[in-house]
């Protein structure tokens, strides 16, 4: 039976921490023990609930805990050392990469899934059916006050935009794909599920986030099309984000203290686990799996770093 403990008081400061008891060990995870921490992008953190939800059934000496303060309140934990690993929406940035190597931490990153950055406006909205990246520039920079400003063949009404904050990863990831590095001028709001409701009841309201959370609130939101630099238009599918043909698709990723990894044998079988799902758990969350063959690259990867006698030893476990 699954032991399951919520730390905080909102969904964005919660911390979810799984166990297992009962049962037997895992011939592929091996024989680890112990604890495993990690924080970071909210966006994430689904992907991670179901893959500890199928790892601790297994591993009853291994308890992965993992928080969802966003992606840069990640990086900042990862930086101190109180965690080892760091989920993250968007890479890792040469600043933090400057901390981690002051501090003498080394790290891997690793990619687990793949997200479509979706833009959407109110259900009854029927009139903006696609934007092209320079207007939602336009609206995003406050530019365009109203819809008329963004195309005079819509109505003079003011928009209303909505944006995560700067400690989402998807926040940094529009900044840069879509803002040039430039302001976001909008309400921002840590909880993407507020970014959500607050489209869902502005009737001129619009809002970016990750594809999961269109997935789960579609009856109540209308995606838009983006049109990219060379002016294809695309709306996110499963297909789009997965070949990146979605102008806004985007890797998902784990990032690991290389020195805790080989040191945690809990934490190499957790690993281990991440990548042999090969997707299956960022499916049942709402995102998009890599191609296979990226999760099996990404398995030699994780052997190197860990070493040959670990491998030995999960061979051994498994006869």
């Amino acid at each position: 039976m699954k032991k399951w403990q919520l730390f905080g008081t909102t969904a964005i400061g919660a911390s979810l921490l799984l166990g297992a008891c009962g049962g037997g060990g895992n011939a592929d995870s091996g024989k680890g023990e112990g604890e495993v921490k990690g924080d970071g992008s909210s966006t994430v953190g689904p992907i991670i609930e179901k893959l500890n939800e199928k790892f601790a059934k297994d591993n009853k000496d291994v308890t992965v805990s993992s928080g969802t303060s966003g992606t840069g309140g990640g990086f900042e934990k990862f930086i101190s050392g109180s965690t080892d690993f760091s989920n993250a929406s968007r890479p890792i940035k040469d600043e933090e990469k400057k901390k981690l190597d002051d501090k003498g931490i080394k790290y891997d990153e690793f990619k687990i899934a793949q997200d479509g950055v979706t833009i959407t406006v109110n259900k009854d909205n029927d009139f903006v059916d696609e934007l092209t990246k320079e207007q939602l520039k336009e609206i995003y920079s406050g530019k365009a006050k109203t819809w008329k400003d963004v195309n005079p063949k819509w109505p003079s009404k003011e928009i209303k935009a909505y944006s995560p904050d700067q400690s989402h990863g998807t926040y940094d990831f529009f900044t840069e794909e879509v803002m040039d590095k430039g302001d976001i001028k909008a309400e921002k709001n840590a909880d993407t599920n507020v970014i959500v409701q607050s489209v869902q009841k502005n009737e001129q309201g619009i809002g970016y986030f990750g594809y999961n959370f269109y997935e789960q609130n579609k009856d109540k939101l209308k995606e838009v099309k983006v049109k990219d630099d060379s002016g294809k238009t695309t709306e996110p599918t499963k297909k789009t984000i997965q070949d990146g043909s979605y102008a806004l698709s985007r890797p998902l990723y784990i990032y690991t203290n290389e020195k805790k990894l080989k040191d945690n044998k809990g934490f190499q079988d957790f690993m281990k686990f991440v990548l042999e799902d090969k997707g299956k758990s960022a499916e049942d969350a709402g995102f998009v799996a890599l191609p296979k063959k990226d999760y099996t690259e990404q398995q030699s990867k994780l052997d190197d770093i860990i070493g040959k006698d670990s491998k030995k030893d999960d061979d051994k476990d498994s006869k």
